[in-house]
């Protein structure tokens, strides 16, 4: 028998078999997009360490991944036999087509999304809460669009393996693809030419899919964008010259005679290692302490209980002679007023900053979370930020198209755009090359000198005790001095010459 070419040219042309793809295009996009859905929350689930949650969780994607979705079809479109009240559902075959697919698809992308969400950076939620963020805010605007984006070229593929498995939905008389090419054949036998349309067909829409899909990830894509230098209007520059420093407006709250921030009889464990032996610490308003030790003294770890990153043993963080946190008997006290996370700002080693948002985008998500304002105050208030750490023309800049020197300025001036009345900063320059050092110590300075209270974890003995009030020193978990600068340099303790004259080499 002789190749039919009139037939197969004729079958491009073919109005059921457009009308097919059509079909397969609504299933298999509904189908991506609603497993996709389903798939998030299950991987979210499984992270959960609310073991019921995190059980179901296991037990859904064991279970689907094991089900052939040949079996899943028939189970659903059959379902009707035993629950009647889902015949008006379940007797349409897309329908049923539909739940099948994504109950089956989902368990698959639950491990590409847990893949995605695994693959940000720890510091990111960390960041997301030292804003004042609760856990669906940080997943929402800082982790999800992420992992999203990490995990798009393997979510792409399984859309487009998501299209060819429409074809098993005829099965259950779905009149897609296959199904219109099988009816054909069935009545010309003329099998090779339809299969070969039945193959264009699929090879199209994959194409095109594919295509689309390939320019959302370009799009998604931040690293290829290409920098652009932030013009101030005059309106703004207006607004920024009027806007008043940061210790202006937290003057109210520091007014009051309570410490600005109160450690009482902290301890933190790892295990049996003693991490933080009964740490007592008074910070005033304008306070600037600066926090030295040997590594492994607990600085960074008293700095990170200070605001809730890590959680203590036992002890208590007063803020304003409010109570902030506290444990007792290992068990973790209501905050009564956890808003104070608002007043206590934190600049992080690794900066932090949210690499899918630009410089201005960073300072305002906060603003914008807790709905400090309009739209155009956050905007002025994030450009008077950016403008006192020297940034302002890089506010439409994404953090990897700075230096490591600007992305912890930009970082400083996205803490210091909620109006903390205390600043934290855990060692703020080790991370940095030498000569990037010098201008986050001067931002540093410039906020001293605007009497900022700050505690600063840090190894820069010049800037610790040439503009430091205060300097603690810290080893085995435990404060052993906490003196002015003066008095440490003159400190007979042998330990502290050791350790100063160690870093003078």
């Amino acid at each position: 028998m002789e190749f039919d070419w009139s037939y197969a040219y004729s079958l491009l042309f073919d109005h059921d078999f457009w009308l097919a793809c059509w079909t397969v295009a609504k299933l298999g996009f509904l189908s991506w997009l609603l497993a996709g859905g389903l798939g998030f929350f299950l991987a979210l689930a499984k992270q959960s360490s609310i073991r019921p949650i995190n059980w179901l969780s296991r037990l859904y994607i064991w279970f689907f991944r094991s089900l052939p979705l040949l079996v899943l079809l028939m189970f659903i479109y059959n379902l009707p036999q035993v629950f009647p009240a889902s015949a008006s559902v379940l007797t349409e075959a897309f329908y049923a087509g539909l739940i099948s697919l994504v109950l089956s698809e989902a368990a698959y992308m639950a491990e590409i999304h847990r893949g995605g969400i695994l693959a940000v950076p720890r510091g990111q939620y960390e960041a997301g809460k030292a804003l004042g963020l609760r856990y669906a805010g940080i997943q929402r605007l800082i982790i999800i669009p992420q992992a999203i984006r990490i995990a798009l070229p393997t979510l792409s593929n399984e859309f487009i393996t998501i299209v060819k498995l429409t074809s098993l939905v005829s099965v259950i008389s779905l009149t897609e693809i296959l199904l219109v090419g099988q009816r054909l054949y069935t009545h010309n036998f003329l099998i090779f030419e339809t299969m070969l349309a039945v193959a264009f067909y699929y090879v199209l829409m994959v194409t095109i899919f594919d295509k689309a899909l390939g320019w959302l990830e370009q799009y998604l894509d931040v690293s290829k964008r290409k920098p652009t230098v932030y013009r101030l209007s005059s309106a703004e520059q207006a607004a920024i010259q009027k806007a008043p420093a940061a210790t202006e407006k937290t003057a109210s709250t520091t007014a009051d005679s309570a410490p600005a921030l109160e450690v009482r009889h902290l301890n933190k464990f790892y295990g049996d290692h003693h991490a933080l032996k009964d740490i007592n610490l008074s910070v005033r308003s304008g306070d600037v302490i600066s926090i030295i030790g040997p590594s492994g003294s607990g600085k960074t770890s008293l700095i990170r209980t200070l605001n809730g990153l890590e959680a203590f043993s036992d002890g208590s963080v007063w803020i304003h002679g409010q109570h902030f946190l506290g444990t007792q008997n290992g068990q973790s006290l209501t905050a009564p007023h956890p808003e104070l996370i608002l007043d206590i700002g934190m600049v992080f080693q690794s900066f932090n900053l949210f690499p899918h948002r630009t410089v201005l985008d960073n300072v305002t998500l906060a603003l914008s979370y807790h709905n400090r304002g309009t739209a155009s105050s956050r905007r002025i208030e994030a450009l008077t930020q950016l403008s006192r750490v020297g940034m302002v023309e890089h506010a439409n800049k994404y953090p990897h198209q700075l230096s490591g020197g600007q992305q912890q300025r930009v970082a400083i001036a996205r803490a210091l755009a909620m109006h903390p009345s205390i600043m934290l900063f855990d060692e703020p320059t080790s991370a940095l090359d030498p000569e990037l050092v010098n201008e986050v110590l001067r931002v540093l300075e410039s906020l001293a000198a605007e009497g900022m209270t700050m505690l600063i974890v840090t190894h820069e003995m010049r800037f610790a005790f040439n503009v430091s009030n205060r300097v603690v020193f810290m080893e085995n978990g435990a404060i052993l001095h906490d003196e002015s600068p003066t008095d440490l340099r003159q400190s007979s303790d042998t330990r502290v010459s050791e350790f100063l004259s160690q870093l003078n080499h």
